[in-house]
Parts: structure tokens; C-alpha cells; sequence
């Protein structure tokens, strides 16, 4: 599943994969700015880290004991994820599709404009 959600972070318009930490965590960035965090694997599962709304993190903590506060993140506006398989790959892409869109809509509106030229 890591490299299903490494390749779905990478199809997301201007997306870049960074290492500003050192070897750990792998980083995905639109126009400079972190929207997801993948750990290393520990096993039989590994952790993502994706920027929330709050309340949408408080709803989804409460409904999924593999979503906590984000780790080494503000515990507001991140949640740290559990990938170990009890959850849909479709329901993890939702929030990444989230925590995407929260960075992209808070750009300037011509760096917006200009990623969505991208091809």
C-alpha cells in the first residue's frame, strides 16, 4: 500500500517528493508546502501524516482508532495515520485528497492558477 500511496501523492498536480528531515520521513509538497508525510515501515505497517481540517480530524479520530493527532505536528490541523490495513485505500486517497486541497486552496491564487496549467 506505501507505494500505491507514494505514486497516488505523486499524480497530484505540481507535487514534489522531498527528504528535508534526512532519510526519514519522505515528504510530498505542492509549491514548497508539506501535505503528507510517510514514515518508514515498521513491519507489517507504517504511518502517514496528512494536514486536516480540525473538525474533519476530530470525526475522523473518533470514528477510526488507527487516526490519531498528527505526530511532530500541530495536533490541530494534522492527524497521523496508521496504515496497517484496516482501512479502505480508497478511504486513506479521501484524505489525502483533502489534505491536498487544504494547501492548494490557501496558495496565491496565480501560483494556483499556474499549477493548474501544469500538464
Amino acid at each position: 500500500m506505501k507505494n500505491n500511496i507514494i505514486e497516488y501523492c505523486l499524480k497530484k498536480k505540481g507535487t514534489t517528493k522531498d527528504y528535508p528531515f534526512g532519510p526519514t520521513p519522505l515528504v510530498m509538497k505542492i509549491a514548497g508546502k508539506m501535505f503528507a508525510l510517510i514514515f518508514e515501515d515498521n513491519g507489517d505497517y507504517f504511518h502517514l501524516n496528512l494536514k486536516c481540517d480540525p473538525v474533519i480530524a476530530e470525526n475522523l479520530r473518533e470514528q477510526h482508532e488507527t487516526v490519531r493527532p498528527g505526530y511532530h505536528m500541530n495536533k490541530k490541523h494534522w492527524n497521523t495515520i496508521t496504515i496497517d490495513g484496516s482501512l479502505q485505500e480508497s478511504d486513506v486517497f479521501e484524505m489525502i485528497d483533502h489534505s491536498y486541497d487544504l494547501v492548494f486552496n490557501n496558495l496565491p491564487k496565480s501560483l494556483r492558477e499556474s499549477i493548474l496549467e501544469m500538464n
